[in-house]
């Protein structure tokens, strides 16, 4: 048997769990690159029994599975997986299995992301390397609104690491109620109101047809100019050419923005492949996460 894990940028996939098991009955092969072209994917994919996703890096399409004849098993990291066609692989007789999902990273690394920019973090160091000093002053959470996008289980910890420096915690989502919101120690508003109030806003929704572009044009003009934009879900969460046209204003625009992409393959032209000169004359700054989201080039 033929296992294959793709998309592994960072080499850490062998390193992360016991594959000795799986050793002794397959040969197992690691792609640190990505492939765009499905061409390209299946003639990389073909050889192979079983294949190990993570997550969305690599779409698989009926397009792609039906030209795999080998293949028998696709196993993801995490239980929700919207690039594998659940239907093709079924009507293959194709397992799909996934593992489990740990949301603590995410969590932390929302919170490392609003406390850097509310501190100008990246300003100030990127002073201090040029051999200048402190550049102008942080801003103070306490008192400050938080708005919520999306109160399930990582949106609920993250309002409730806010609620821990003081801030108002309000949120909104389409089916979020108001015994939901208050049971996370936040308050229940309509879009707009969250918008146009928020200091810092931040995203946590799963990518769907109801939640694509749910943030765009109307959402960037309610805000204010001093606020932040934390999207840690899926990148077309935010309407991107509504992204582009907003940072053009710069009465609009606020000062930091940071994104987790969508997947290669699953939106091209993310907002982090904008053209740095776009980057560097805005306000807003687009950033790659930490870790466990290489899927994004960082600036």
């Amino acid at each position: 048997m033929k296992v294959a894990v793709l998309d592994d940028y960072q080499n850490v996939a062998l390193r992360l769990a016991d594959w000795s098991a799986v050793r002794r009955h397959a040969e197992i092969t690691v792609f640190n690159d990505h492939l765009d072209d499905p061409a390209a994917v299946v003639d990389r994919l073909r050889p192979f029994d079983a294949l190990c996703v993570m997550r969305e890096r690599t779409p698989l399409t009926r397009q792609i599975i039906e030209l795999l004849p080998r293949l028998k098993l696709i196993a993801s990291t995490g239980p929700r997986n919207a690039s594998i066609d659940m239907h093709a692989a079924a009507e293959r007789g194709i397992l799909v299995t996934a593992t489990g999902y740990d949301s603590t990273p995410t969590i932390e690394f929302t919170w490392s992301v609003i406390l850097a920019s509310m501190r100008r973090i990246d300003r100030e160091a990127a002073s201090l390397r040029a051999g200048g000093w402190q550049t102008g002053l942080g801003s103070n959470l306490r008192g400050k609104s938080l708005g919520v996008v999306g109160l399930g289980n990582i949106g609920r910890e993250v309002a409730r690491i806010g609620l821990a420096f003081g801030m108002k915690v309000i949120a909104w989502s389409q089916n979020l109620t108001e015994e939901k919101a208050s049971a996370a120690g936040a308050t229940l508003v309509d879009k707009h109101t969250l918008f146009r109030e928020a200091d810092v806003v931040t995203v946590h929704l799963v990518l769907s047809s109801r939640t694509r572009g749910v943030v765009g044009a109307p959402e960037f003009a309610l805000m204010k100019p001093t606020a932040r934009l934390i999207n840690s879900s899926r990148g077309p969460i935010v309407d991107q050419a509504a992204f582009r046209s907003a940072i053009s204003l710069p009465v609009r625009a606020a000062p930091w923005c940071c994104c987790f992409m969508a997947p290669i393959g699953v939106a091209s032209g993310s907002l982090c492949s904008m053209a740095p000169p776009l980057l560097d004359s805005a306000p807003w700054r687009s950033i790659s996460p930490a870790s466990g989201a290489p899927e994004v080039s960082s600036r």
